[in-house]
């Protein structure tokens, strides 16, 4: 009973836990609706919400007393046109909004002891062409889909210092299409992440934070061309984030955040089981993500959010294919947050991604993409 609660509950959020890619290669930032407006700078060290759990956990013991609970949707809604070199367009747009949901839930058991609770979606990837286009043989539907559970603890070693621990059960759902086939299979497993928050001065936080590789072996099965059981292992990168906070003055704060994900795990998909060996070639680099933000209260209850990041893609130019046409990327950021007091904290977020248009090489592709995104995210958090 319990292998099938574990294996159920998480196929069922799936439905709600998929989205489109917004950050490097398919990895998804929107883990939050308050570091939105931001671009999520500062994310390991702000900690001003239960979605901590997820950057940081550590920065639970930020909180305060008692049951913090937040949590959210963001919009994810990427466009990936492609022309060929002539500047014909083919695919229609491959992009497509999405909704990325997630929540988050933190107590406080003694003074300095807190658990916490995080659900969310770490990865995802969906990129859809019309039938029949000219790169139909290579990639037609391009779906990832995770739901990551995160159950974590936080210590505050001292004033100065406190330290925090999560375990992640992340299931992973996966659909790749094209003219000729279609390969569908998942797999859930286990990794964990870590985080410590260091108070330098009631106006300086700095966080790291540490998020583990986690390895799949899918399995499910071919259809088209190739039919039968398939397999596949496939590790997805780990990330480790350092980011500092400071309050400027009494109106003015601003943060900052550097990020290392190390893609250079997936190097091909190989799927075995079928007569003939069926392989995707990725060879992604590690990338990294630099961030700046700022927010402004301009009132008691009302503060404004800014910021800008730029993300550094893992896609070799040579190895870009039409299932992630990913490039270099800037976002633009802006967002505001409302205290109501005792009733919790209202925020709402969004950036705008400028993707440096993507060019592809592969067989009949030959040509470039038109790519950029809109993100809009909304939030609540309240204590009690």
């Amino acid at each position: 009973m319990n292998k099938l609660t574990l294996r159920t509950i998480p196929a069922v959020l799936l439905v709600a836990f998929s989205g489109a890619a917004s950050a490097a290669a398919f990895q998804l930032m929107e883990q939050n609706a308050s570091g939105l407006g931001n671009a999520y700078a500062g994310s390991a060290a702000v900690a001003d919400n239960a979605s901590t759990i997820f950057f940081n956990p550590a920065g639970m013991t930020q909180l305060g007393n008692g049951i913090q609970l937040s949590a959210g949707v963001t919009g994810v809604g990427p466009s990936y046109e492609y022309r060929d070199q002539a500047g014909v367009k083919s695919g229609g747009d491959a992009g497509g909004w999405a909704a990325v949901p997630n929540a988050y839930l933190s107590g406080q058991l003694t003074k300095d002891l807190f658990l916490g609770l995080g659900i969310s979606a770490p990865f995802g990837l969906a990129t859809e062409y019309d039938a029949g286009w000219v790169g139909a043989a290579q990639a037609i539907k391009s779906e990832i889909k995770t739901i990551n559970i995160n159950p974590s603890i936080a210590y505050r070693v001292s004033d100065k210092v406190s330290l925090g621990f999560g375990l992640n059960y992340q299931k992973i759902d996966s659909e790749l299409t094209s003219s000729v086939l279609r390969l569908k299979g998942d797999d859930s497993a286990w990794g964990w992440n870590a985080g410590a928050l260091f108070t330098l001065s009631p106006a300086m936080r700095v966080g790291v934070s540490y998020r583990s590789a986690i390895k799949y072996t899918l399995s499910g099965n071919a259809s088209g061309a190739l039919n039968g059981a398939i397999e596949a292992d496939v590790k997805l990168p780990d990330t480790f984030i350092l980011s500092v906070w400071q309050q400027v003055s009494d109106r003015w704060e601003a943060m900052g955040d550097l990020s290392y994900t190390r893609w250079g795990t997936i190097k091909s998909l190989n799927v075995t089981g079928l007569a003939v060996p069926v392989s995707e070639t990725f060879n992604y680099e590690n990338s990294w993500r630099f961030a700046w933000g700022a927010g402004y209260k301009a009132t008691d209850k009302a503060k404004l959010k800014f910021g800008i990041a730029f993300d550094r893609t893992p896609v070799r130019d040579e190895y870009r294919s039409a299932r992630v046409p990913d490039n270099n990327r800037l976002w633009l950021s802006l967002g505001g947050q409302w205290n109501a007091g005792a009733v919790g904290k209202f925020d709402l977020g969004y950036s705008y991604l400028y993707v440096i248009d993507p060019t592809i090489s592969q067989g009949a592709l030959q040509g470039k993409y038109d790519a950029s995104a809109h993100i809009v995210g909304v939030q609540y958090s309240v204590g009690f």
